[in-house]
């Protein structure tokens, strides 16, 4: 498999990195690593604070891997890959840390999931987004609870509609970023800063909040099954085999 996950841990503060060669996409192997880690890094006392990022300059997150979604030949194989961003969502969701999430490029897909499920997101200026799923006959249907319940039904609507690239501002106006930095220096400086302050607050009290914070996704582990399944059954179709691929010829 291509890509991997490296885990820094210093001052009370736990780093996951993710890569993959083709603009961080996520293949299913990645997908369950990252999960995994955050769960490893969940159970660490020694860990206050964890930074979920990307590796490099350019995208944050290109989405779900095109070339294992093309790949896809039955159902099951389509679900299994489908929870693996049920995985990674799951996990920052119970994990009892918050998690700063830093997107220092664009996001497309899954990787807006990925954004939605921090507990704190900070980006440059340039991380638009985008779900592109309905483009080409899916639909953001595991990512879809996180990202309404950051953005509200109104914006999660648009985006999952008309399926467009909207910007850092919009993106921080709807509430999935607190706030936006000119470029990625003064981002990682904030990042540091910020992950560094809260990680000299009580872990006890962070933990308590963290419930707070989300309460009322107690059924995410067979809601986001259930999404899984119906990403899975139309990940299959023509439709779906030959959006794909007019993509990849782009």
């Amino acid at each position: 498999m291509s890509g991997k996950v490296d885990v820094k841990i210093a001052d009370h503060v736990a780093r996951v990195q993710f890569f993959h060669p083709k603009k961080n996409s996520l293949p299913g192997e990645l997908l369950r690593n990252i999960a995994a880690a955050i769960d490893e890094v969940a159970k660490n006392d020694d860990v206050h604070v964890v930074v979920l990022e990307s590796d490099g300059e350019g995208p944050f997150c290109a989405g779900a891997s095109f070339d294992e979604l093309v790949a896809i030949q039955d159902f099951d194989t389509g679900k299994h890959f489908f929870m693996g961003f049920a995985l990674v969502i799951l996990a920052m969701k119970n994990c009892p840390k918050l998690t700063i999430v830093r997107v220092q490029g664009k996001a497309v897909g899954g990787g807006v999931g990925v954004i939605a499920a921090a507990d704190y997101a900070m980006a440059t200026t340039g991380a638009s987004i985008k779900l592109s799923e309905l483009a080409i006959g899916i639909g953001p249907f595991v990512v879809g609870p996180g990202v309404e319940r950051k953005v509200g039904t109104s914006a999660f609507s648009e985006m999952s509609i008309d399926a467009d690239w909207r910007d850092a501002a919009w993106a921080k106006q709807k509430g999935l970023y607190v706030d936006t930095y000119e470029d990625i220096s003064q981002l990682d400086k904030a990042v540091d800063d910020f992950a560094k302050s809260l990680a000299q607050k009580s872990p006890e009290a962070m933990r308590e909040l963290k419930k707070v914070l989300w309460q009322g996704t107690e059924n995410w582990n067979e809601l986001l099954e259930q999404r899984a399944e119906i990403s899975g059954k139309l990940v299959l179709s023509d439709f779906t085999k030959n959006a794909i691929a007019a993509f990849k010829k782009k």
